[in-house]
């Protein structure tokens, strides 16, 4: 396994970042096999560990925990806050009153003293980004947390958390965790870009743009049965992504490689990404991703990809980015009619 620097704070992580997202009741409740698949990718040399809070309530976490026990020192260990953990609508955001407490929880069920990285999962509009820095300073200066980082944050969001930290003397993100494949391109145009103008490692989630690209999502056939074609029926089915499957999958073969193995080797040979997040449910899953964790894509099929996904392009809708209150709030867009009228 290559290591790569994690931004500029010297900490080493393998391309492939196992996410734990599946593991719990949104996954595999199996905690056993859980536990199993961890192992195997720290065997395989992953050594980089992403979870959240809100992965099955807590579960994800707990089930980390365990499997790290004895091997804490080994790993770079990386959670979230930030989205709802209880019906108190104060067991959200980014305000310091719920950070403090979700840090703790968190340490509480990862069975840990500090978190590597602690990221927030999504902006909050109504938290001003001064009030979340100071609290994630005080964490850092506490030994709770060693390095913060950002999740899903708009490129102007980015730079304004880069410009409060320096005129506030506050620690400031070191890393983003964008979604990116294939599919989903947009954050070549100013995320990655700004990442690697501050000096921030990038570790993107969806590299299979929610499974699509591991080719059971094709045009003309009957859709799977799965918990995302069910949660995100309009993303699945989008037909301007279908039909880039359909046209990529002929270069995969042409290159001898599967659709997943290229689309993994797509988002790591970017120069502003520093991992990919897998997202294994099972152990057949896990073992397919590592099979392609050394291939490495030439430039002829770069190429043949931009042809079909030009860069800085999101194709469709992916369902589970974050949308900033300007483009989900109408009032946001629309003058008031009064003043409509008055023109």
């Amino acid at each position: 396994m290559q290591y790569r620097t994690l931004g500029r704070i010297g900490i080493k992580v393998s391309p492939y970042c196992l996410g734990a997202m599946m593991f719990g009741a949104a996954g595999n409740p199996d905690h056993d096999d859980a536990i199993r698949i961890i192992h195997k990718a720290l065997d395989a040399g992953i050594n980089f560990i992403d979870t959240a809070d809100i992965y099955s309530r807590g579960e994800s976490e707990e089930i980390v925990g365990k499997a790290i026990k004895g091997r804490r020192d080994d790993i770079v260990l990386a959670t979230k806050a930030h989205l709802p953990m209880g019906d108190d609508p104060n067991q959200q955001g980014n305000s310091r009153r719920w950070i403090t407490r979700a840090i703790d929880d968190s340490l509480r069920r990862l069975q840990t003293d500090y978190i590597d990285l602690y990221q927030i999962h999504r902006p909050a509009p109504d938290t001003d980004i001064e009030e979340t820095l100071s609290v994630l300073t005080d964490l850092m200066r506490a030994g709770k947390v060693r390095a913060i980082g950002s999740s899903t944050f708009p490129a102007s969001e980015i730079v304004e958390a880069q410009w409060v930290s320096e005129r506030r003397g506050l620690a400031r993100f070191r890393a983003e965790q964008p979604p990116y494949s294939i599919l989903n391109r947009g954050i070549e145009r100013e995320v990655l870009p700004a990442c690697q103008r501050y000096g921030m490692g990038a570790i993107v989630w969806s590299p299979l743009a929610m499974g699509m690209l591991t080719g059971r999502y094709r045009r003309g056939q009957e859709m799977p049965d799965s918990a995302r074609a069910r949660r995100f029926p309009r993303q699945m089915a989008d037909e301007r992504r279908l039909d880039a499957i359909e046209r990529l999958i002929p270069v995969a073969q042409d290159a001898g490689l599967s659709l997943t193995h290229m689309a993994m080797a797509f988002v790591v040979a970017h120069p502003g990404v520093t991992s990919a997040i897998l997202g294994p449910r099972k152990m057949e899953h896990l073992d397919d991703l590592l099979l392609g964790a050394d291939v490495a894509l030439g430039d002829d099929v770069l190429d043949k990809i931009d042809a079909i996904v030009p860069p800085g392009t999101d194709l469709g809708l992916l369902e589970a980015a974050y949308n900033p209150p300007a483009i989900t709030t109408a009032t946001l867009r629309r003058r008031p009619l009064v003043e409509r009228n008055a023109a």
